[in-house]
């Protein structure tokens, strides 16, 4: 469908590029990537992310069906792996040459059922164990009765056998983290009987970066880094800027000492000032938490500090020191920077503001 909605997401492949180097370097040659392209690319655009990258990946992969088979329509030929699926969604799973996550005794029995029904051969699972972030996954403890299910069901195969670590940001969680990982290797080591041996995976981005040495076993996952963030300011920094949110200024105001803008007359002029209204709001993902001065814009390099409360479809800003007219370009957000304070000024984190921004924001592809 035609977008011509004036304010753009710029996604910048080239720096997706340089990014998705950079984690390569700090892993072994031999070590495989999975890409992360869930909830649209966490808020950029999944199929471009992955038509870029697909011949350069072992793997993508989604939270949800829908994703997945959204890559497949788009050509993505590369395997993708369906981390939270349902039972409901099995048959088309394997229509569409998906690869489920199979994370309880009952979603296996489902799953293998469904293959007898499909007379499929070898089609390859994921098996997911849970060491301590207790949101999905097999309990440890499983182990033996699990192996002994998948090794005598010729219609599936254990493509990988995977965890996720709790807090790999955290290097004050070392000692948790690295108790997480003893217990995958332990899980791990029981699959070591099965023909082809399953792939291992447990690191996520900032794991990549902390424990690349502890457990980088056959392949990571690499998400949020891909599109510029590294959990930390110090290696945020190593990487490219991906994501540019830009807008227009639509009408400028003089409003004078004693009125007020926009809903609830939530600001109120203490002095003659200027303002901007710009066509994004929370419909767009701008949230409501970064009005009345919360957060701020950039208008001709400056910032515009956010006035009043933020509308569905538009913000108003203070341009009062700024030199610019109708129609001139807004940077809604900057660079990972910007995005970083504006997430800390309202106390969540970059993922929340990158994957609100809605679709109706125009996508735009370049290199830089």
């Amino acid at each position: 469908m035609e977008n011509n909605h004036v304010t753009t997401l710029e996604i910048d492949v080239s720096a997706i590029a340089a990014n998705f180097n950079y984690f390569k370097s700090k892993l072994n040659k031999t070590t495989k990537v999975l890409v992360v392209v869930k909830a649209f690319g966490y808020g950029s655009n999944a199929v471009n992310i992955a038509t870029f990258l697909d011949s350069k990946v072992d793997y993508f992969a989604v939270a949800y069906i829908d994703e997945g088979i959204a890559l497949r329509n788009a050509g993505i030929t590369s395997p993708i792996l369906v981390l939270h699926p349902q039972k409901r969604n099995f048959k088309k799973i394997i229509e569409y040459q998906l690869e489920p996550n199979i994370y309880s005794l009952n979603l296996l029995k489902a799953f293998i059922e469904i293959t007898k029904i499909l007379k499929s051969s070898n089609y390859p699972i994921h098996l997911k164990f849970n060491t301590g972030l207790n949101r999905l996954g097999f309990a440890t403890h499983k182990v033996s009765s699990i192996l002994s299910l998948v090794k005598t069901q010729k219609e599936i195969q254990v493509k990988s056998i995977f965890s996720h670590i709790a807090a790999s940001e955290d290097l004050k969680e070392r000692e948790y983290t690295l108790q997480q990982i003893s217990a995958f290797n332990t899980v791990s080591e029981k699959f070591k009987s099965l023909s082809p041996t399953p792939l291992k995976h447990m690191l996520n981005t900032s794991g990549i970066l902390n424990y690349a040495t502890d457990a980088q076993f056959d392949m990571v996952r690499l998400g949020i880094g891909l599109y510029g963030f590294g959990n930390a300011a110090a290696e945020t920094k190593n990487l490219k800027n991906v994501l540019t949110l830009k807008s227009v200024i639509s009408q400028i105001h003089t409003i004078k000492k004693g009125e007020t803008v926009g809903y609830n007359r939530a600001f109120k002029a203490t002095k003659s000032l200027k303002t901007a209204t710009i066509p994004i709001g929370h419909a767009d993902g701008i949230s409501r938490q970064l009005g009345n001065g919360v957060g701020y814009i950039y208008i001709q390099n400056k910032k515009a500090p956010i006035v009043g409360n933020v509308c569905m479809d538009m913000i108003m800003v203070d341009i009062s020191f700024i030199d610019c007219k109708e129609g001139d370009e807004v940077i809604i957000y900057k660079n990972q920077q910007h995005i970083e304070a504006l997430a800390n000024a309202i106390n969540t984190i970059p993922y929340e503001l990158l994957t609100a921004i809605s679709q109706r924001v125009k996508r735009v592809i370049k290199k830089s």
